[in-house]
């Protein structure tokens, strides 16, 4: 694959690493999962919290990294948009994501299958890519 952008390589292994760790946890210890959805659910401050975080993290990465100039680009900008989409509705209207985030709890194991395979092609995406001008 050729990317156009070093920061396009470096930002898919990060993401890629973070979606294997994050999967990771979910095969582990999927309990934790339903543990930490019902203490968001009791605790606006832990929403508010993590919505500014995911807000913040995809601020960042749309600021950084709107490049639509290849797939890999723009799999990391359109994940950029998802964090600060996903952070502007914990902040705003909590309710649904956290209805979803409930509803999708019994399927810890497969959504954690899922991320990590994803995470796997991110970042090996990102170490095989060539940086370049075509």
């Amino acid at each position: 694959m050729m990317t156009s952008s070093v920061l396009t390589l470096q930002l898919a292994q990060a993401l890629g690493l973070y979606m294997i760790v994050a999967g990771l946890s979910g095969l582990v210890a999927p309990q934790r999962w339903r543990a930490m959805i019902e203490e968001m659910e009791r605790s606006p401050g832990l929403i508010m919290l993590a919505g500014m975080i995911a807000f913040a993290i995809g601020v960042a990465l749309v600021l950084v990294h709107t490049i639509l100039t290849d797939p890999l680009a723009v799999i990391v900008t359109l994940i950029g948009w998802s964090a600060l989409i996903k952070g502007a509705l914990l902040i705003a209207v909590p309710g649904p994501l956290m209805r979803m985030g409930r509803g999708i709890l019994g399927l810890t194991r497969i959504w954690s299958i899922v991320v990590i395979v994803l995470g796997l092609a991110l970042g090996l995406a990102g170490l095989t890519g060539r940086a370049g001008f075509i």
